[in-house]
């Protein structure tokens, strides 16, 4: 026995190895069969084949396709108030809330006692 691994060894097939085959395969099936047979194994073998290429054309053309852009960040929305560290913008108004409103025909923030 040669040194091969048990994989290869099993695909080593000869010449008369094959004839024995033919031979029980035309014992099983009949001479009769053996055309549809044939054929049947070769309309097999072309659609393995077919199937294959076409996968293989498919991982082909994405190979050569080139990767798509990253999608861009949404613009950021712009805050409320001062931008940390700085100063408020020219004519905003300040922060805080809001003096309390007094009644009509008053300034903002003066109180008069009744």
């Amino acid at each position: 026995m040669s040194a091969l691994p048990f994989t290869v060894a099993i695909l080593d097939v000869g010449s008369t190895e094959i004839v024995v085959i033919l031979l029980v395969v035309l014992l099983l099936f009949g001479s009769k069969r053996m055309p549809d047979l044939a054929r049947s194994v070769g309309k097999s073998l072309r659609e393995l084949k077919k199937a294959t290429s076409g996968i293989e054309a498919e991982l082909r053309r994405a190979m050569e396709e080139p990767p798509p852009a990253p999608p861009r960040p949404a613009p950021r929305p712009a805050l409320d108030g001062p931008p940390p560290g700085g100063q408020p913008p020219a004519g905003a108004p300040p922060a805080g809330p809001a003096p309390p409103a007094g009644p009509p025909g008053e300034a903002p923030g003066e109180f008069h006692y009744p």
